[in-house]
């Protein structure tokens, strides 16, 4: 994987805005998405990409089964609460819409997982939509590993789920277009569709069902918001009980839980594409990666090497615990690190999108960074 230096487009503000991304400056003006540079995969490395991705799908399934098995919920700061829910989504195998591995290549080109974004995965629209364009507009010639597009509208079509609810926070930015992208998937597959914020939603004592603004049942709800915010809030105490599928449905809430990167380890010592995670502090000695349970967005993660902190994001998150995971052993791009996030759609590895910043901890203001493939000689 190589990184290239390039002159953006001339009036790429103006394109990505008409695509969708309303977010391509932070808040400092700095470039979210960041056209002054791409990275080069051969196809061998994608390959390898998609077959590590699938095959650590499989390996969450198998924790899974694991942890409820053996009852391993205190292990994950499940509350007992939750786990008839929980349990009962996954032996009903519900549905699962979409994800996103968070990966790196190694010194030796070995995908290694360093989390899997499973609950709220955002960053979407630039890897399906914007980056593509790019790729027509840049590098005609060239292939992209993407197609989360096409395979959304599968799962669409699979799915079938009737009138669907596309709820999100109100915040006139990524949540929110996020949410609208994918609403929009389900209606070229020719779906009914409404969009609402979370804080809209209502209840129905009566008829046991949420509702929305106009009182209209919520069958299947498409929710950008945290299993682990809902479940704590006043609207949780009636998930268990209402007529309502989600999207993403409960069990997501151990995949998206950081301490499933402890279990993997055990239950999976040394596979190659994972990194030793231990939820207690000290055994990986004086270097390791310090993420809490539940966060988003590197907030709260810490990294440590050699016993000093080397690099660290403030935010709301550590109180139900953290893990500690061994630092993967990759390498800087031209004095960036790269975040390969593989989007998965249905269960199916999909596409590609890479992130990266100065720093080794990937955050909400690192730079979305378009791919190529390069065709075979």
């Amino acid at each position: 994987m190589t990184r290239h230096r390039l002159t953006p487009r001339p009036d790429w503000e103006a394109t990505v805005r008409s695509q969708g991304l309303a977010w391509h400056h932070d808040e400092a003006e700095t470039p979210y998405w960041d056209e002054s540079a791409a990275y080069e995969l051969n196809e061998v490395e994608v390959g390898l990409l998609e077959e590590t991705a699938a095959e650590v799908h499989q390996l969450y399934i198998e924790a899974t089964d694991h942890v409820i098995q053996k009852n391993r919920w205190a292990d994950l700061c499940i509350h007992p609460d939750h786990v008839p829910l929980i349990r009962q989504s996954w032996e009903e195998d519900e549905f699962t819409l979409y994800g996103r591995f968070d990966m790196v290549l190694d010194r030796w080109g070995q995908p290694i997982l360093l989390e899997y974004n499973a609950d709220t995965p955002t960053a979407l629209v630039e890897a399906s939509v914007i980056q593509w364009h790019w790729l027509k507009d840049v590098k005609p010639g060239c292939d992209q590993w993407n197609g989360i597009h096409e395979q959304l509208l599968a799962a669409w079509q699979r799915l079938a789920p009737g009138h669907v609810h596309f709820g999100s926070i109100a915040d006139g930015w990524e949540d929110e277009i996020t949410a609208a992208y994918l609403e929009d998937t389900a209606r070229q597959t020719g779906l009914p569709t409404s969009r609402l914020a979370m804080a809209a939603i209502g209840w129905n004592e009566a008829e046991r069902h949420f509702t929305d603004e106009e009182e209209t049942p919520i069958r299947t709800l498409f929710k950008l918001y945290p299993w682990e915010w809902m479940l704590r809030e006043d609207f949780g105490k009636h998930i268990a009980g209402s007529k309502c599928r989600f999207l993403e449905p409960p069990w997501k809430l151990l995949w998206s839980n950081k301490a499933m990167l402890a279990i993997l380890w055990e239950l999976f010592p040394s596979h190659p594409a994972l990194l030793p995670c231990y939820r207690e502090a000290g055994l990986l000695g004086d270097t390791y990666v310090r993420k809490p349970v539940f966060s988003r967005e590197g907030a709260n993660v810490r990294i440590v090497q050699q016993g000093k902190v080397s690099d660290e994001q403030d935010g709301p998150y550590g109180a139900e615990g953290f893990v500690y995971q061994a630092v993967a052993e990759n390498e800087s791009c031209d004095g960036n690190w790269p975040v390969l996030g593989v989007w998965m759609i249905d269960g199916t590895p999909a596409g590609l999108g890479i992130r990266e910043d100065s720093q080794r901890i990937t955050a909400n203001t690192s730079r979305f960074v378009p791919h190529w493939i390069m065709p075979p000689s």
